[in-house]
């Protein structure tokens, strides 16, 4: 793949303010630059984003109805009614159910948890949901991470004298549903300062306000935090602000004493005696705990996330690991169908979107298909599969561009819908795809940039092999956790040669295994190219090239660094 670099190179003004940054803060200039690319400029706000205070978390009293769903659970404790935390089947639902669970058990015992199935109930509030807990004596459902859209099913939950409580941060419509309370960022009318929280967050700041209004310590909170940290990864929400925070000490949680079920899994995927990042949770536990909703039924997730015992929990882990090996085969096949459908459609070629649909797909792994076909071709997707006269799937988009108002535009073909910005569920008629795709591709094509549809690394900044110090690489891993909004600062260095021991490796030889040097100093240093073995050719010619990178640990070698070559391409000087 050929990507276009795009490189802001700083202002005179910029690296005079960088320069006194740098002496302030005994750094270098080069990350006192990307410190005020994210807006960061003065030595305290560099203080809080290097080490991110609990104490400063937002009142969580300055969100709309947060007092009412804190009364309204104070009284269901208060009278011992029955209470059923309920959430969506995917990573955010169910750390939030967990979360929210595990943190009530402690003080109640009259409580209960409900996933819904996805092949069997569907998305969000389900009338087979609602009859469980008719049946089960429920008079309180807390809803976490869905819920905003479910007018018709909250009004019968009402009938049936059933109250619910929703936590979601997904785009509410004009009309919302009949609860006691509807505790959601975006929602229009609410003035809560960030707006970026994911379903698992919301569920957190109802737990830390209930905590705060019966005088619970904050700190029986605290070891809850590595599901933030899971639900954050996983979800891809902006880690800035407030996720930064829950983020930052989630995954110190995460490390350090992490809940039994996620011991277990880290155990499973192989990542004991090692530092957990946000990646691996985005590559390995997120995967797993997405696996049993996308195969079977997400409640098994939960029921993991809550175990208490080792033995039991290690077995849980293997049993969604297996399910985890069942989606991958499906998935490959899938994206590889997807792939060959995409080729043979001529018609598409040409169009800034993608719409796909096949009857036979695994609806659990559609979501997963649309992405794969994002990164690939670099245009908003939407993959469908069938359910009797319905087509339901998944949009997922490229950087920058909002599919949820894409898929919104044709809500009047839509049974429902649902998302954010980057990713959505819908349903509509079967025989309605033809004019969905018409439509959406119209939207598409009027709305998008041409650079949005581009491969493109964004560098943060250009350097040479002498500036990768052991302080420079000590002082970078502050910046983590990374993620939307604080992406892995991406580093260029121009004219690098082969020091004459790079070598092509991997099972099918698609990797390069790079010793290189740079033309201002005598630095050899390693990296590591996944999937370009395309261009051990030109590195081998002796000829020079520039690289796009990050800064990585060297596994096999403690305090060595490495670089993570992202692309290669030839010096302009050697072009021609």
């Amino acid at each position: 793949m050929h990507f276009k670099w795009n490189y802001q190179p700083p202002t005179p003004s910029e690296e005079k303010e960088a320069r006194a940054l740098s002496e302030k803060l005994s750094m270098s200039p080069i990350l006192c630059q990307l410190l005020m690319r994210r807006g960061i400029t003065t030595e305290s706000a560099a203080k809080r984003f290097f080490r991110p205070q609990l104490s400063d978390l937002i009142n969580p009293f300055l969100m709309k109805d947060m007092d009412l769903a804190v009364d309204r659970l104070n009284d269901a404790m208060g009278r011992k009614e029955r209470i059923l935390v309920y959430g969506d089947y995917d990573v955010d639902g169910c750390t939030a159910v967990a979360l929210v669970y595990k943190f009530l058990l402690n003080f109640y015992s009259n409580i209960d948890y409900y996933i819904p199935d996805r092949y069997d109930e569907g998305y969000g509030v389900s009338k087979k949901g609602i009859e469980y807990a008719q049946e089960t004596g429920v008079k309180l459902i807390i809803i976490l991470d869905c819920g905003i859209k479910a007018v018709k099913e909250i009004a019968y939950a009402k009938s049936l004298g059933i109250d619910f409580i929703i936590c979601d941060h997904h785009v509410p419509d004009d009309v919302m549903p009949e609860a006691v309370a509807i505790l959601n960022p975006k929602r229009p009318d609410d003035s809560y300062p960030f707006k970026h929280l994911c379903g698992c967050g919301v569920g957190f700041k109802f737990m830390q306000a209930f905590a705060k209004n019966n005088n619970i310590s904050f700190s029986r909170l605290v070891p809850l935090l590595d599901f933030c940290a899971v639900s954050i990864a996983a979800d891809l929400v902006p880690v800035i602000d407030e996720n930064r925070i829950l983020a930052y000490h989630g995954l110190r949680q995460l490390n350090l004493n992490p809940s039994v079920g996620l011991k277990s899994i880290i155990d499973i995927c192989g990542l004991s005696n090692r530092t957990i990042s946000m990646s691996d949770i985005i590559f390995k536990i997120g995967p797993r705990i997405n696996a049993s909703g996308r195969m079977e039924n997400g409640k098994e997730s939960v029921d993991l996330l809550v175990e208490r015992n080792y033995g039991k929990a290690i077995r849980q882990a293997q049993h969604i690991d297996k399910y985890n090996e069942k989606r991958k085969d499906i998935d490959k096949q899938m994206t590889e169908e997807a792939n060959n459908i995409v080729a043979r459609l001529e018609s598409q070629k040409h169009h800034s979107s993608i719409v796909l649909y096949d009857e036979h797909w695994k609806k659990g792994v559609i979501g997963i298909v649309a992405s794969r076909l994002t990164e690939i071709y670099f245009r908003p997707t939407v993959v469908l599969t069938r359910e009797g006269d319905y087509a339901t799937g998944s949009a997922r988009s490229v950087t920058g561009f909002d599919v949820y108002s894409a898929i919104k535009s044709c809500k009047d073909l839509l049974v429902n819908f649902g998302g954010h910005t980057y990713a959505v569920g819908l349903t509509l008629r079967w025989d309605d795809i033809p004019e969905f795709r018409r439509r959406f591709q119209h939207y598409v094509e009027e709305h998008i940039a041409p650079e949005q549809t581009e491969a493109a690394l964004h560098i943060d900044a250009i350097i040479d092999f002498k500036d990768i110090t052991r302080k420079l690489h000590n002082d970078l891993k502050r910046f983590a956790p990374y993620g939307p909004g604080n992406t892995k600062p991406l580093f260029c260095t121009m004219n690098v040669y082969d020091y004459g021991t790079s070598k092509v490796v991997g099972r099918e030889q698609e990797h390069i295994k790079l010793e290189l040097v740079d033309s201002k100093s005598s630095n050899v240093v390693n990296g590591i190219a996944f999937g370009q073995s395309a261009s051990a050719r030109y590195i081998k010619s002796k000829r020079s090239f520039d690289i796009a990178y990050t800064i990585e640990d060297n596994v096999f070698k403690h305090g060595d660094v490495q670089l993570q070559i992202e692309d290669i391409r030839p010096s302009e000087n050697e072009n021609g």
